[in-house]
Order: structure tokens, then C-alpha cells, then sequence
């Protein structure tokens, strides 16, 4: 009877024993966390602090009429140059991300551009093509526009990557989408009927077509 006792006093002290060490264990372990807790609530805090105090900065600076102005023009009436900027990401850090594999397809459509005649039209040029022709892009460059343009029909514009803006009016669109990325030669769509409308411009201003068409 007295060495059972003994035994399940024994029992009793080693499962104390246990217990104490797995809560000294946790204790530690929670210590360990604490620190790193603590880093990342500082740097959370620190970020949630630069961000308002950029804004209070921005929300000052605003006030001034000529920074508003200024602000006013380069965001809204500048035309950005998305084509060279992608130009410039792609040769430097070979994708628009430094970390963005990009798969780049061969183009299956190569081809120049062939009409039968040309004309003056509004602040571009008619060229007289085949119905349904299929009509290549001039120069390589990203697609900021797709839609309705009045007397041009459906129009597709590339900021091509020399900063002229061309558009492609009276056809109908390819599998483009808008800021898709396009190769000279590349598909843009076909004619609805057997003129297509083109113009160029920079910076909003229509320049000569004789000096890009060959």
C-alpha cells in the first residue's frame, strides 16, 4: 500500500514537473515573438506615417495655384509617353516589373502597309485598300485608344514608341486590347470598307502624313 502511494506521488511530481517545463518553454517562445512583433508594429506605424505626411505635404502644395496648375497640365493634358517608358523597362530591366517574366509571342502577321491610292482627309489621310484588307501597324508602340471617333468610324490609336500618336480609323479591331503592347508589322484589325483613315500627331498636333508614308 505504501509503495503505491510513493508511486503516485512520483507520478504526480514528474507530470508537475512536465507541465512546468512546457509553460517555461512557451514563455520562452512568446518572448522570442515579442521582438519581432514589436518590429513590424513600428514599421507599420513608421510607413502609416511617411504615407500621411506625403499627402498632408501634397494636400499644401496644392493650394498654391501655379503647382496646381502645373499639376493640372502634366497629369491630365500631357501625353504621357507609355510606349518609350515600356521601351525603357523592357531594355533595362527586361519586363515592365524587375520580377515580371513576360511571354512574348512571334508575330504570326508581318507585313507592310499597301494601298492603291491616297487623300487628303480632315486633319489625315483615305487610302484606298481591299475590303477587309488587314491592316498592319507602322510603327511598334502601345494601344492607348480604342472606339468611335467622328467621321473616322472605329479607331485604334498607338502612342508608337518614337512619341507619335497614330490612328487607325474605319476598321474593325483584332483580339487588341487597350495598353496591349504591338510590333511594327503587327495585326491591328481590318477594313470595314475599302478606305481606311489614318493620322498622325504629336503631343495633340497633326503633322504632314507624306513624311510617314511611304
Amino acid at each position: 500500500m505504501d509503495e503505491n502511494i510513493v508511486r503516485l506521488k512520483e507520478k504526480q511530481k514528474m507530470k508537475h514537473l512536465g507541465t512546468s517545463k512546457t509553460s517555461h518553454s512557451s514563455l520562452i517562445t512568446s518572448q522570442k515573438l515579442n521582438p519581432h512583433l514589436k518590429s513590424f508594429l513600428l514599421g507599420f506605424v513608421l510607413r502609416s506615417f511617411i504615407v500621411l505626411a506625403l499627402s498632408f505635404v501634397v494636400l499644401i502644395l496644392c493650394r498654391d495655384p501655379k503647382i496646381k496648375s502645373y499639376i493640372d497640365t502634366q497629369v491630365y493634358h500631357t501625353n504621357l509617353p507609355f510606349a518609350s517608358v515600356k521601351v525603357w523597362l523592357q531594355n533595362t530591366f527586361g519586363g515592365v516589373l524587375p520580377f515580371q517574366t513576360e511571354e512574348i509571342d512571334k508575330p504570326v502577321f508581318q507585313e507592310n502597309l499597301v494601298y492603291e491610292s491616297k487623300n487628303i482627309y480632315h486633319d489625315g489621310v483615305s487610302l484606298k485598300v481591299g475590303k477587309n484588307y488587314l491592316v498592319p501597324a507602322l510603327e511598334s508602340g502601345v494601344v492607348v485608344y480604342m472606339g468611335e471617333k467622328e467621321d473616322y468610324g472605329y479607331t485604334v490609336i498607338v502612342q508608337q514608341t518614337n512619341g507619335i500618336d497614330t490612328w487607325y480609323g474605319n476598321i474593325e479591331p483584332s483580339d487588341l486590347k487597350l495598353y496591349d503592347y504591338i510590333e511594327k508589322g503587327s495585326f491591328i484589325g481590318s477594313s470595314f470598307t475599302e478606305e481606311i483613315y489614318l493620322v498622325f500627331e504629336r503631343e495633340g498636333k497633326a503633322l504632314n502624313y507624306q513624311d510617314y508614308l511611304q
